[in-house]
């Protein structure tokens, strides 16, 4: 069982970033699906991917999904990137869900597969190595793991009641059910929610990127197991920070009373 456990909190390798680019459907070159950028200056380790589908509304179609994960396991392994946010490039809507009218199109067999990679991008989100991921979205859409996601963040019966009447909920509703971490009052240019995230973004971005990370993995890995084999789990999260350079920064910032300069192992 340790063996097992090491291998998966085993950390990935160093890619070389990734630069802005875009991608779309049938390898055009316009109306690009996907926008993947990194921000310069003060905000130097944040990174975006923009979704920009607007004629379907940012639905979940096989090429945005394909696009989304081939995104995601670059990034994965790009210690250049310390925080990842999820934004829309469409005013109004986030994301509509799947893209029912494809699907429409589809085989018994070809929606059976789309929706296991509908899942899996929804898993890739939710357990990414990327270290401060700001997630948009949680991936309760209908079979892409809601009744599973849901459950486990509000309690049986309440995902229950809400995957069984299919009921809409407005962003104040969502946090008040903790389905969301923020509701915001919208603004005039409507992107109120993605300057929010940028606040959230700033503020995780100084802090060391190796504990970030192995908090995600232990508090992601340790909620699917009792309590012990999470404590495990966390022990062997710290014994890989133990001998980094920014453990050793930030005690001694402690100790010196300043501002810790962290370089990112």
């Amino acid at each position: 069982m340790q063996r097992a456990l090491t291998s998966a909190l085993r950390l990935t390798r160093p890619w070389r970033p990734l630069q802005a680019c875009g991608y779309a459907s049938h390898g055009t070159a316009r109306d690009p699906e996907i926008q993947v950028r990194s921000l310069a200056g003060p905000d130097q380790g944040i990174t975006e991917i923009l979704m920009n589908r607007p004629r379907a509304r940012n639905a979940l179609g096989n090429v945005l999904v394909s696009e989304l994960l081939e995104a995601l396991a670059q990034l994965r392994a790009d210690r250049q990137v310390r925080v990842l946010i999820f934004r829309s490039g469409v005013k109004g809507v986030f994301c509509a869900g799947a893209d029912l009218k494809e699907r429409e199109q589809m085989s018994e067999v070809e929606v059976g597969v789309f929706v296991q990679r509908l899942r899996g991008l929804m898993n890739e989100i939710a357990s990414s190595a990327v270290m401060g991921l700001i997630e948009t979205t949680r991936g309760l859409l209908p079979g892409a793991g809601g009744t599973q996601r849901l459950p486990r963040c509000l309690g049986v019966a309440l995902a229950k009641e809400l995957i069984f009447t299919g009921r809409r909920l407005s962003g104040a509703q969502a946090q008040a059910l903790g389905l969301v971490n923020h509701s915001v009052a919208q603004n005039e240019e409507g992107n109120a929610a993605y300057h929010r995230a940028r606040e959230l973004a700033q503020e995780i971005l100084p802090q060391a990127s190796i504990a970030v990370r192995l908090g995600k993995v232990a508090i992601d890995r340790g909620m699917e197991v009792d309590i012990a084999s999470g404590m495990a789990i966390e022990g062997m999260c710290y014994a890989q920070n133990i001998p980094t350079r920014d453990r050793l920064e930030g005690m001694a910032a402690f100790r010196e009373k300043r501002p810790p300069r962290f370089v990112g192992e």
